[in-house]
């Protein structure tokens, strides 16, 4: 079968990050590639192809079938591309998967005329399959993971699929598929992996924990770091960063991997996420030791109330340890915060800002708390009615989509500028970050002018 996979373009206006190596669609593409399918991949975001350029990719393409992958933010996005690959191509079969479509699968269907399968959960096993099907001219009934129209129009829903649960029986992700040099920034690659897939929390704001299952299922620690050594031998890069949920869940797979590393001798730097209780500074030192460079802590809030109404099951003192013992081993730290949860007030808000401040990071990710189909989050937003935006594409974690009788969307819109201002205009942070120099170093001050420079209304041109 000849297969296009496509990476929607972000929708205009919307907050965005510089285009990242799509893993998900490159473990597509091995795995079709492994079962002798021809994969070709169009990555709108680091090709820079709005709906218009895209028409005329796809239609140089002579696709049997086309898959999309969507987030919200990019949900709308990704139903158009399928209605041009539709029109393009009427006869191609089109299928979607991702975080938002797996809890909005029925929607989806009714939504867009031109999808006809959806992928829920872990797409590999369920992509091919599908393939499979076309490829023998049957129909989808019994594909485990799928929600699709019948001949009739009636949608029909099959049961989830079993997570996989040997991870190591995937290939390794098809990056040839993709544009590599589009992802050059600042002088280096980036390379994306994962150790794992799930996570043993269950964080009321999380749609990904709902996509890949509570049980953590990991890779052996070896393949993880022959996958290091190849890229790093092929590609010539040496920056790493891993894309699991909660990197050390497992304590003594991490130290493993490390110990690879280092038995290795594998000159290569990387940086992971995970939660401020599953570290210790045995653990954080073997990590900095093996070319870790930098770790995201979930702080999520300042208020022990937000944390436990939010079902993150940390305390402020575990986060702080964690911060101290980080940046004491030579890490960077970054923290991120979540603004706008249900039953945040102005004052846990700031209770969140100033903890943040004390525990002193390199860096900061304040989001906006975004009610994801899936999460118990959007239900409750839902059902009291607090729901303000439908408009998916304002869905981008810095903009407000509801409020509560106690913040409106334009108080916490304002605190989360405040909240950016307070911490990058410190004299502590700027001294810092003109300590460190390097690309980070040059990274903080950039920030931290731009918004000395909108405090003072001044405008970049």
């Amino acid at each position: 079968m000849k297969v296009t996979l496509v990476n929607p373009p972000y929708p205009l206006n919307a907050h965005s990050h510089p285009p990242f190596i799509p893993l998900g669609l490159a473990y597509l593409g091995a795995v079709g590639e492994k079962e002798g399918h021809e994969i070709n991949v169009i990555d709108c975001q680091a090709e820079r192809l709005n709906h218009d350029t895209f028409r005329q990719r796809i239609r140089k393409e002579k696709p049997d079938a086309i898959g999309v992958t969507s987030t919200t933010l990019l949900y709308k996005s990704a139903k158009k591309i399928l209605e041009i690959a539709k029109e393009e191509h009427p006869n191609a079969t089109t299928m979607i998967g991702g975080s938002h479509v797996t809890f909005w699968d029925e929607n989806a269907l009714k939504e867009c005329s031109s999808i006809d399968v959806i992928i829920r959960r872990e797409g590999e096993l369920t992509f091919i399959e599908l393939l499979q099907r076309l490829q023998e001219k049957k129909d989808f009934a019994g594909v485990l993971g799928t929600t699709f129209r019948g001949k009739d129009g009636k949608i029909l829903r099959n049961e989830d699929r079993p997570f996989l649960q040997d991870l190591d029986s995937l290939p390794s992700p098809a990056y040839h598929l993709l544009p590599i040099d589009a992802f050059h920034r600042m002088g280096k690659t980036i390379f994306p992996l994962v150790t794992s897939r799930g996570c043993t929390q269950w964080c009321d704001f999380c749609s990904t924990v709902r996509m890949f299952g509570r049980g953590y299922r990991t890779r052996n620690p070896k393949k993880v770091v022959d996958e290091m050594e190849m890229l790093h031998n092929k590609y010539g890069e040496s920056q790493f960063t891993f894309y699991d949920d909660a990197f050390t869940v497992n304590r003594k797979h991490t130290l493993a991997m490390c110990d690879d590393i280092k038995a290795r001798k594998l000159d290569v730097t990387w940086d992971c996420e995970t939660r401020v209780d599953m570290v210790d500074k045995e653990l954080l030192t073997a990590m900095h030791n093996s070319g870790c460079i930098t770790i995201w802590f979930g702080v999520e809030s300042g208020s022990e109330k937000i944390l436990g109404q939010m079902n993150k099951k940390i305390k402020l003192e575990e986060t702080r340890e964690a911060f101290k013992i980080a940046q004491k081993v030579g890490l960077m730290t970054i923290a991120s915060a979540v603004i706008g949860f249900p039953g945040e007030t102005e004052e846990t808000a700031w209770e969140t800002i100033n903890f943040i401040n004390s525990l002193n990071p390199d860096d900061i990710g304040c989001y906006v708390a975004t009610p994801y189909p899936g999460t118990p989050m959007y239900e409750q937003v839902v059902k009291n009615g607090w729901l303000k935006v439908t408009d998916f594409d304002k869905y981008d974690t810095a903009t407000p989509t509801f409020e509560t009788p106690q913040l409106s969307m334009e108080k916490i819109r304002e605190i989360r500028y405040k909240a950016h201002q307070k911490f990058y205009l410190r004299p502590r942070y700027v001294l810092k970050m003109i300590r460190r120099g390097g690309t980070y170093g040059k990274s903080g001050l950039k920030t931290s002018a731009a918004y000395a420079l909108r405090a003072m209304h001044i405008k970049l041109s």
